[in-house]
């Protein structure tokens, strides 16, 4: 493969990733808790450019782009005030705990309400436990103490989708429960509606390098044929 070609096409691939981690980050800047996830950019490394006669140095030139492993963001976004009783935040670290049919699965999305048998319960209907893995009843006035909900510190959570992650939970996570309240989108959608564009113009670039090494490319094999063509 050409050398060009290889630069480009890693270069696009990089920025591919970038664009659908920004399509998910902006789908989700009104999701409670949402956490962005980022994959760094590093280049594979420069090679020495040299004269096949003289031995000359003549300079480096990059190898493309490689993407490093994706990690998510966990840094705690602001509060927002709802006023609804069974709408709950953690300030600082830690995670709610949500029975699933796949286990038990940890988020930072603190939008609750009630089942229709008294229980307390994500979007998704999934069980809210409390700090014994039990699942939490809702008063008969649709109340629930915010010290009744367990807050959970988990290592390495891992994404899972549905704004859920899993893991193992050491103990009893650092932040508190705030009432009333949701944690925002960890997403700036102002910045990220920037970086969409700036790398969706990296893309472009990529498509055009590709374009011209393809059209000399082909301008080079019909001036081989001509030229090796019989009299």
């Amino acid at each position: 493969m050409d050398l060009g070609l290889y630069i480009a096409a890693t270069g696009m691939v990089a920025e591919q990733t970038r664009q659908d981690q920004l399509t998910n980050d902006l789908a989700n800047a009104s999701t409670p808790g949402f956490k962005p996830d980022k994959t760094p950019q590093r280049s594979f490394g420069e090679m020495l450019l040299s004269n096949t006669s003289t031995g000359q140095p003549i300079g480096t030139i990059d190898m493309g782009v490689q993407l490093g492993s994706t990690v998510t963001d966990m840094t705690p976004a602001g509060m927002h005030d709802t006023g609804q009783p069974l709408d709950f935040g953690i300030v600082g670290s830690g995670f709610f705990a949500v029975k699933t049919a796949q286990g038990v699965r940890y988020t930072r999305d603190g939008q609750f309400s009630a089942s229709a048998s008294g229980q307390l319960v994500d979007t998704a209907g999934n069980q809210v436990l409390d700090q014994l893995g039990k699942p939490i009843a809702v008063g008969s006035e649709g109340h629930v103490a915010s010290s009744a909900l367990g807050v959970f510190e988990v290592p390495a959570a891992v994404k899972q989708g549905e704004n859920l992650f899993s893991g193992s939970a050491s103990g009893k996570g650092a932040g508190s429960v705030r009432q009333g309240a949701l944690e925002e989108a960890g997403v700036d959608a102002a910045k990220a509606m920037v970086d969409m564009i700036g790398s969706m113009r990296t893309y472009q670039s990529g498509q055009q390098a590709i374009q011209a090494i393809d059209q000399t490319l082909q301008a080079a094999s019909t001036q081989v044929g001509s030229l090796n063509a019989p009299g």
